[in-house]
């Protein structure tokens, strides 16, 4: 039993060394994600502008929509922010927000002063919709097809070069430009 405990150590190491191996090389930004092919999860949620007002699902219906998960609480959400502004105004993009565990009047400061890059705002302060459609953090982006269904699945910050090279071919083939 003495002997064993000697190489125990060596066999951690081991163990340690096969797991960090298996990430070298692997894209953050790719987390796969079980909710894409399958519809936006359900969920009613008010309206980050009009608190009265509920939103469902089915607001992400009808046409190819890029749902972007965001928080005042979040810096890099800043840095993406000049970029979706551009998506909407100069490309025409459909963005829906998903305001994620925020506070609403920072979030309506923040559009205020930042300028409003959304068609409309999920507000989810308890994060629950977050939680359903498996968001670890934000930003994180998803492709939306008409039907409501997940098809794509972006984890950091959409900027130019995303739009270009990640998220537009998939809006493509979704819309069957591609």
């Amino acid at each position: 039993m003495k002997r064993f405990l000697l190489f125990l150590p060596l066999l951690v190491a081991i163990v340690l060394g096969i797991v960090l191996f298996a990430g070298i090389g692997k894209d953050p930004t790719k987390l796969e994600s079980a909710l894409v092919g399958k519809p936006v999860p359900e969920f009613s949620l008010r309206d980050l502008h009009n608190p009265e007002a509920t939103l469902d699902q089915s607001l992400l219906r009808g046409q190819v929509s890029l749902l972007n998960v965001w928080g005042t609480w979040c810096p890099a959400c800043k840095d993406e922010h000049g970029d979706l502004m551009w998506l909407a105004e100069e490309k025409g993009v459909n963005i829906i927000g998903l305001n994620y565990k925020d506070n609403r009047e920072d979030a309506l400061v923040w559009l205020d002063r930042l300028g409003d890059p959304y068609r409309t705002v999920i507000y989810d302060p308890q994060g629950t919709l977050g939680f359903d459609l498996g968001v670890y953090g934000a930003p994180e982006t998803f492709v939306i097809d008409a039907d409501g269904v997940v098809r794509y699945r972006h984890v950091g910050v959409v900027n130019e070069t995303v739009w270009e090279q990640t998220l537009l071919p998939v809006i493509n083939d979704v819309q069957g430009n591609g």
